[in-house]
């Protein structure tokens, strides 16, 4: 196994929960809510979101394919909580980092294009 593959699962298990009461509230820490393709139930995963024009970008630090993004390829969107507010998201779409960055307003755009993570998920405000 992969250390990434490692890292996500460890993540997954320990630092996720640990963050998910105070994610959706800070910056850098916010929540995805996505159902599950296979079981149809609600999950809620915390992951660093950033505001664009148009909608939201999470840098896919893990690669894209993580069952999260898959849930949310799948259905078409999920919601979002980002800053207290929560909303619709639609249109999921996986862009290399470098088209998101461009997104992203400033301080995050100068940051982030930096990251070295080659791809991003864009999501539209529904």
């Amino acid at each position: 196994m992969q250390f990434s593959e490692r890292r996500a699962r460890f993540n997954r298990r320990v630092t996720n929960p640990l963050f998910l009461p105070i994610s959706g509230w800070l910056p850098l820490w916010s929540i995805i809510e996505h159902v599950g393709r296979r079981s149809g139930k609600t999950y809620r995963t915390p992951v660093s979101m950033f505001r664009t024009d148009d909608g939201v970008a999470v840098l896919l630090v893990y690669g894209p394919n993580r069952d999260w993004v898959k849930n949310l390829q799948a259905t078409g969107g999920g919601r979002v909580t980002l800053y207290g507010k929560t909303f619709d998201v639609t249109d999921p779409r996986i862009v290399p980092t470098g088209e998101a960055v461009r997104a992203l307003k400033t301080p995050w755009r100068q940051l982030l294009g930096s990251a070295g993570v080659e791809s991003a998920l864009l999501l539209t405000r529904a």
